[in-house]
């Protein structure tokens, strides 16, 4: 089923579109190969009919243009200047770029109508399932001792996957160490692109690959798909690309070149549902496993990717941690990972009102 072949949502034009913009502390720094994260810089979407229903969406950037091009004070003014206005006076944008900040307005304007027309974004999207597996993303350690520990608390709470983030001079020596504490556990690594094609002979990722790994997320850069087409030919484990995949038409050009075994699919990162249920009908079609990415967000955004998740296509367990995993409160009701490692499938509920 093609996004076209869902059905249509009611064409309801929002009266008001506002910008909420907070910032709440994160209950543990968050070190990838990009850098550190201490806090979310939260950027909501809230659109509004004249009848006072309300949709919400959450822009997934982050607080600086590491991860992506796309950082949250840019995405705040490109929403204020040229996407709201735009959606407001019903004419197309003509804004090139700017996934995180076109999927946070197009997330509020779906929610909105799906609360027009009654329902909820999984049964509109076609979900399912009720509950969906949950992994869970666990960044670089001070030290090994801290990451088993972090990994050992994990593993109790009943996550289903375990990814370490990796960087060069933080990567073979702490994942054999997780590995040989838990010699079963789903355990993956994602590189955030921070190696080169050298790394594939007798390097990091040469060894990385003998661990018994679920999958090595994007272990090159991510324009760089000659180099991850050959990784993927020459790594016996699988291969799963993240940051190059920002559309359908990324997903079909590194399938062509073989550049991939998974996809991790993140709804900000390709601009937001449509082009999100895209990526997935694309990957189901084509047979390639799919799970769900996240980006530290609140309630909002994980609202957003628990219901891709619980598509027929979205067969991987997700990064789709408890929200106490980043947020002592957070601005939802609490999403909870069972002890089964599940998380339910819900609507996104009442955004509680934030910190200026």
């Amino acid at each position: 089923m093609s996004p076209g072949a869902r059905a249509p949502l009611p064409e309801a034009a929002p009266v008001g579109i506002e910008v909420v913009r907070s910032r709440l502390a994160l209950a543990r720094p968050f070190v990838t190969a990009h850098g550190t994260e201490s806090a979310k810089e939260v950027l909501l979407v809230r659109a509004l009919d004249a009848e006072g229903r309300e949709g919400w969406g959450e822009c997934a950037a982050l607080a600086a243009p590491g991860y992506s091009a796309e950082w949250v004070g840019g995405a705040e003014v490109v929403l204020r200047r040229f996407l709201i206005p735009a959606a407001l006076a019903g004419r197309p944008a003509g804004v090139v770029g700017h996934p995180m900040a076109t999927a946070a307005l197009e997330g509020a304007i779906v929610h909105l109508r799906l609360a027009c027309a009654g329902l909820s974004l999984a049964t509109w999207m076609g979900a399912v399932r009720e509950r969906v597996a949950c992994g869970v993303a666990v960044g670089i350690a001070s030290s090994v001792d801290d990451l088993l520990a972090e990994v050992a608390g994990l593993v109790d709470e009943g996550y289903q996957r375990v990814k370490l983030k990796v960087r060069p001079g933080w990567d073979t020596g702490p994942v054999r160490a997780v590995r040989a504490a838990w010699p079963a556990l789903p355990l993956g690594v994602d590189a955030n692109g921070a190696y080169a094609r050298s790394d594939l002979d007798d390097g990091p990722l040469a060894h990385l690959d003998h661990l018994g790994l679920v999958e090595i997320e994007q272990p090159l850069a991510p324009g760089d798909l000659v180099g991850l087409a050959e990784a993927a030919r020459r790594l016996i484990t699988p291969v799963c690309l993240d940051e190059s995949i920002g559309s359908a038409a990324d997903l079909e050009t590194a399938l062509a070149l073989g550049a991939l075994d998974h996809v991790n699919l993140k709804p900000g990162r390709v601009g937001g549902v449509a082009e999100a249920l895209r990526v997935h009908d694309l990957a189901r079609d084509r047979g390639v496993p799919l799970w769900v990415g996240g980006m530290l967000d609140t309630g909002v955004g994980k609202a957003f990717n628990v219901a891709l998740a619980a598509l027929p296509g979205a067969g991987l367990p997700g990064d789709l941690p408890a929200s106490r995993r980043w947020f002592a409160e957070d601005v939802t009701d609490p999403w909870e990972v069972a002890a089964d490692g599940t998380m339910a499938v819900r609507p996104l509920g009442t955004v509680r009102p934030l910190p200026a």
